[in-house]
């Protein structure tokens, strides 16, 4: 198993990332310093938003994985299950990613599928 970077400061790395590409980015629920989990919210000018979380894979490795799009016609149910995810994780992180093309932000592999 390769060393895990610590979560705050892969965070901050994504922060910087993309604010140097022009966009803007935050953290929206803090969690575990060191080994918490991330739940990354992409969007563009703040619509068509979706999350993506590192899945386990039968290989033992853990992969980029859209978890969930935004529905245009109810927001506030999108922003309600980042909510409950981190009620029920206190060691997951919310962070939302909002430039052109944020995935490329997600570093390793990521599963477009």
């Amino acid at each position: 198993m390769e060393p895990r970077l610590p979560t705050h400061l892969e965070v901050a790395g994504m922060i910087r990332a993309v604010e140097a590409a022009s966009g803007f980015a935050t953290v929206i629920k803090k969690g575990e310093r060191d080994a918490g989990t991330l739940l990354v919210v992409c969007c563009k000018n703040g619509t068509n938003a979706c999350t993506w979380e590192r899945m386990p894979q039968m290989d033992g490795t853990r992969m980029w994985t859209k978890t969930r799009q935004q529905d245009p016609t109810n927001p506030a149910e999108f922003w309600d299950y980042c909510t409950r995810r981190h009620d029920q994780d206190r060691d997951l992180w919310v962070v939302e990613l909002d430039v052109p093309d944020p995935e490329r932000f997600l570093t390793g592999s990521v599963h477009k599928g």
